[in-house]
């Protein structure tokens, strides 16, 4: 005997909201519950057995927070949603839906999308040093950026600064055409993306001019004492032991810092060890320093950069 469930919803933006683009949330909400849905209208139509139904209807309704006020749903929001269901973590996921990082230029608000993405949101707001391992796409460089610009924005910080290592595969920083500033951008791409979300471009040359924001390779950080600062040195699986060590040691006081990088994706030489992977080992248990781990689950992507992700580790395991 089948079951079913309608769930009604206020308006025409927030049944699109849940629907996602071409649909595939209610495809993925089908796939996770075994259910079938069908959005007619403004009604969502569940239909299976008595557990099916009922398991996808409680998965509709936690994500109303979103769609009731036609904020689009992710795909990772569905996932964070499935697994508060699976660990009865209903009350982590309230609040993770509540707490709002920030918003960009053009209004979208940018908050932690899964449980680990929240961990680590937390440790950055607790810890003077944070490090976040994990591959690409779970946000590790995106969410730390945001925290260091509202922290620059609410004058907990002077500066912000935001740094990597300049190794890259097979290109050295001599053979770039260009001056410095030139040579550097295409290695802070990344995180030059996240300020751009958040503050006007025509800021930041100008906060960039009074070093107030300052990109820069890692070299250009010896010798100094980083004091009412947010640092965020980014690709750190890049970085030597030795480099490493100096990074760390320029932190000073009122300031915070964020490491973050893939230990599985190192560019150093073969026979030279990753300073991050050495940091983890000695640092782990270090009193006031906070280790997060993403992993592809916090792919917080395309749904095909998931499966991309999952297929080469498969690969290479």
């Amino acid at each position: 005997m089948g079951n079913s469930a309608i769930v009604p919803f206020p308006s025409p933006e927030s049944a699109i909201a849940l629907a996602g683009y071409q649909e595939e949330n209610l495809k993925l909400l089908a796939r996770q519950t075994g259910a079938t849905v069908v959005m007619r209208g403004q009604e969502l139509l569940i239909s299976g057995t008595e557990s099916q139904v009922e398991l996808c209807e409680k998965l509709v309704r936690s994500l109303e927070p979103y769609w009731g006020v036609g904020k689009a749903v992710t795909l990772a929001d569905i996932f964070t949603a499935r697994q508060a269901l699976d660990t009865r973590r209903q009350g982590d996921l309230e609040e993770l839906q509540r707490d709002v990082l920030a918003r960009t230029r053009r209004g979208d608000e940018i908050r932690a999308k899964t449980f680990r993405q929240r961990q680590y949101v937390q440790a950055i707001r607790t810890h003077d040093l944070t490090f976040c391992i994990g591959p690409a796409g779970t946000g590790k460089t995106f969410l730390a950026a945001v925290l260091a610009v509202q922290a620059l924005l609410s004058s907990q910080v002077e500066r912000l600064i935001l740094t990597r290592p300049a190794v890259e595969a097979g290109e050295r920083l001599g053979f770039l055409p260009g001056d410095l500033q030139q040579k550097i951008d295409p290695y802070l791409r990344p995180l030059y993306d996240a300020l751009y979300e958040l503050i006007d471009p025509e800021k930041i040359a100008g906060l960039m001019e009074r070093g107030v924001i300052e990109v820069a390779p890692l070299a250009y950080m010896r010798g100094r004492t980083l004091n009412n600062a947010f640092i965020i040195l980014d690709e750190a699986q890049n970085t030597t032991p030795a480099q490493m060590k100096m990074v760390l040691t320029r932190l000073g006081f009122r300031s915070k810092m964020v490491v973050t990088g893939d230990v599985t994706q190192t560019d150093l030489p073969m026979n030279q060890q990753s300073g991050l992977a050495i940091a983890e080992k000695i640092l782990r248990h270090v009193e006031g320093i906070a280790f997060c781990n993403l992993s592809k689950a916090d792919v917080v992507r395309h749904p095909l950069v998931q499966r991309i992700v999952a297929a080469y580790e498969q690969h290479e395991a």
